[in-house]
């Protein structure tokens, strides 16, 4: 797998949060989350994009997929069955990232079953965080009349999460689009240090250093929520995970070493993540 192949998975993880409405976030008021973070309600300027600067069109992933014959690997994603587990706020904004990210992966591969699957998992979640309006049942009909065209269901998709984003704007939860938009990135890079386990993977593991810029936003976008005690350990393990890419930036260890730890790492914090909930 070239570089290339490993950027199209890298991105495609987060393409269902950002290609909808890209343009339009250059640069948003958010407010403080009045049930997880501090009172402290001063608004805040946070940009997507400083995030996830340059995503590739649907068209170029589709054509990815079947110039590079990429195979779907359903084992590396979030198993649904977990879903009905997580209990508390935190845990379902992270795993709402989580099975957003593996909605994504699936749509694009086109699997319809295990998309819808993952829809269900996304919806369940969401009725619990309060932004049900955006996965109804018409969007449920919308993707199943549109199924044989996985553009149109990719846009549907998107547009449903940026309504999520916008619900949770709207109503002063910026913890909780915080938090959701770290799962979808500790998604990504779980898969991503996973396929590095594979001989032959010394220009992914590059990639996945070229990363290092997301990684430091997706941090300040947490500071800046002021996660409740609760919520912290996303915080901590990432800045932990920077750490790591730091002393390789640093060349004070090797990309090899680097990345053995931060797998090694994001996976505990994955594991947290998806095998807890109250």
């Amino acid at each position: 797998m070239n570089q290339l192949n490993f950027k199209f998975l890298f991105f495609v993880f987060f393409s269902l949060f950002f290609s909808c409405n890209r343009q339009a976030e250059k640069s948003e008021d958010v407010h403080h989350d009045t049930d997880t973070v501090n009172k402290d309600l001063t608004p805040i300027k946070i940009t997507a994009q400083n995030v996830f600067v340059s995503l590739p069109d649907r068209k170029l992933i589709f054509k990815l997929i079947e110039e590079n014959k990429i195979e779907y690997n359903p084992d590396l994603l979030n198993n649904p069955v977990l879903v009905s587990k997580y209990t508390l706020d935190v845990f379902k904004a992270a795993n709402f990232g989580i099975y957003g990210s593996d909605l994504s992966i699936a749509n694009s591969f086109g699997q319809t079953q295990e998309s819808l699957l993952f829809l269900k998992c996304v919806n369940k979640l969401a009725t619990q965080l309060g932004v049900s309006s955006a996965f109804n049942q018409q969007l449920f009909d919308r993707i199943q009349n549109n199924e044989s065209n996985r553009d149109t269901t990719l846009q549907i998709i998107s547009n449903a999460f940026a309504k999520v984003e916008e619900l949770l704007k709207t109503s002063n939860r910026a913890a909780a689009s915080a938090i959701i938009l770290s799962g979808c990135w500790i998604e990504g890079l779980y898969v991503s240090c996973k396929i590095t386990e594979n001989p032959n993977t010394e220009s992914i593991i590059k990639a996945i250093f070229n990363h290092k810029e997301s990684l430091e936003n997706i941090i300040i976008m947490l500071q800046k929520v002021n996660l409740d005690e609760k919520s912290l350990f996303i915080l901590n393990d990432l800045k932990a995970i920077d750490n790591e890419f730091e002393l390789v930036k640093k060349n004070k260890i090797t990309e090899k070493q680097g990345i053995k730890n931060i797998t090694s790492m994001i996976t505990k914090l994955r594991q947290s993540i998806i095998n807890s909930g109250h």
